[in-house]
């Protein structure tokens, strides 16, 4: 009797690769297979060796496989969803020159103001690439690594992004897709292509960059005998271009989708894991300094905000408080914004972390509580800025109304669910999925495999659907406590 196919999504985060091993008929997820990764760096610094994210894969595909009990003859596609923004080069020999840099790595703040001044300001930045550098973008690592090791940015023979890397090693096609190449800040997301201008301004040639397949479902060849040997599958099995992990997200999520993909538009996103982020599928090319204008895997726009302090700070202050993250109770007065790692939005690169209304009568779990809420406050801030990016009014009850879809680890924990009930007022909806980034390539790799479509695949096999909770008055208290804080400190006491 014939195995049923099946095909494997790897989520190459920041910490870890997953690589789920899903039924290519129905989407049922039949194993995780798991691989961590190392970061190392301080003062700024956030770097791992890409090699360590190859090795990975092939640990999470055999325990994948193992788990599921799959023979790997069953296996019909697979794609890969990463981290966003990672800078990786390459030598002659296409082996990492160096450890990559990592998008949450913030000592390329200075270069992403001195790009952002030399080509205009922030105007003409939206104009090209939807998107203002800041310390994050590889557009801004790849001037770092210019100036700090000029040596190891003459002998580059290749610019990779982290699933762009896996890619290639996977089916010999330097390629990359739309939505993770939008990352860059020297991608056209308005003309879908490489800016040379923007490229002779970061002295990048342009032959060092992988070629932009059409959509990151784009078939971009078989995987081959190398990489098949390496992990354990048979040679020639579909590769998907693949993409960033947020936008495997959205597809997880049945957001967006070519026409005839019946996804989801403009309802937006919340995603709270080591960063928050919050984006939403649109058709409007959004132009905001605060926001990212990522174009989405299937070519329409995937507007993304982040903010670098989410679970991991707040993880850390409970630490610190010697208390369980769920052992939060309401801020009572406090302010906390838990800036330990810089932010992002708001573009605060050398933030620390603030703490005011200490008073005798402060407990520990109100401190806690203190930092759900400024963590929360800042992801649901840019939540605003980023649907009046889209052409969208925050406060009108049409779009104030629409359910928040809530994933990532903080999706599962019931301080982070409740503080954004409070604090947004919203219905939330918690997808009973919890690996929707690896679901999300799953969908990528069947694609490649049938030709199907991928979001309409990921909306039958109905991984983004879940339990709705109703909404909650919203605490305008706090969130007026928090904003006039955040007003009165930025940048002054935050830098």
């Amino acid at each position: 009797m014939p195995e049923r196919p099946v095909v494997i999504g790897f989520d190459s985060s920041t910490q870890s690769t997953k690589a789920a091993v899903v039924d290519a008929s129905s989407g049922a997820l039949l194993a995780l297979g798991r691989a961590p990764h190392t970061v190392t760096g301080d003062n700024g610094a956030r770097e791992t060796d890409p090699e360590v994210w190859w090795s990975a894969l092939a640990t999470a595909v055999a325990d994948g496989l193992k788990r599921a009990a799959v023979p790997p003859a069953a296996v019909t596609g697979i794609a890969v969803a990463g981290q966003q923004h990672g800078l990786v080069v390459l030598g002659a020999d296409a082996r990492p020159l160096r450890p990559a840099l990592l998008w949450n790595d913030t000592r390329s703040a200075p270069q992403a103001a001195a790009l952002t001044t030399a080509l205009g300001g922030p105007d003409a930045w939206l104009a090209r690439t939807g998107s203002v550098p800041v310390a994050s973008m590889t557009a801004a690592k790849w001037q770092w690594l210019r100036e700090h090791e000029p040596a190891t940015a003459d002998r580059t023979s290749a610019v990779r992004l982290p699933h762009d890397f896996l890619t290639e090693r996977l089916a010999g096609t330097a390629v990359t897709d739309p939505g993770d190449a939008s990352g860059t800040c020297w991608y056209d997301t308005a003309r879908a292509r490489h800016d040379p201008e923007l490229l002779a301004l970061l002295g990048l040639d342009p032959a060092l960059l992988p070629t932009v397949a059409p959509t990151a479902a784009t078939h971009v060849g078989g995987l081959t005998r190398t990489a098949a040997q390496a992990l354990g599958l048979p040679p020639g099995i579909a590769v998907a271009a693949g993409t960033g992990d947020n936008m495997a997200a959205a597809i997880g999520l049945g957001l967006g989708g070519a026409d005839g993909g019946g996804g989801l538009l403009d309802h937006p996103v919340v995603s709270l894991g080591t960063s928050g982020t919050v984006f939403t599928a649109t058709r409007t090319r959004p132009a905001s300094p605060g926001i990212a204008g990522f174009a989405a895997a299937d070519g329409g726009y995937l507007p993304l905000a982040c903010t670098l302090n989410c679970t991991l700070a707040v993880d850390r202050i409970a630490t610190l408080l010697g208390l369980d993250r769920e052992d939060a109770a309401p801020g009572d007065g406090l302010v906390l914004l838990p800036y330990l790692d810089g932010e992002r939005t708001p573009d605060l690169p050398h933030a620390t972390g603030l703490l005011t209304g200490l008073r005798h009568s402060s407990t520990p779990p109100a401190l806690l509580g203190a930092a759900y809420e400024g963590a929360v406050f800042t992801v649901l801030r840019a939540l605003d800025e980023l649907l009046a990016a889209c052409g969208l009014d925050p406060a009108d009850p049409a779009v104030r109304d629409r359910p928040l879809r809530l994933i990532g680890g903080g999706a599962r924990g019931r301080a982070w669910t409740e503080t954004v009930r409070r604090l947004s007022g919203r219905p939330l909806v918690v997808p009973a999925a919890t690996e929707l980034v690896a679901l999300g390539a799953a969908a990528l790799a069947a694609a490649a495999a049938t030709g199907a479509e991928p979001v309409a695949l990921a909306r039958a096999w109905g991984t983004g659907q879940g339990d709705t909770l109703p909404p909650v008055d919203r605490d305008e208290e706090t969130w007026s406590r928090i904003a006039g804080v955040l007003d009165r400190a930025a940048p002054t006491l935050l830098s």
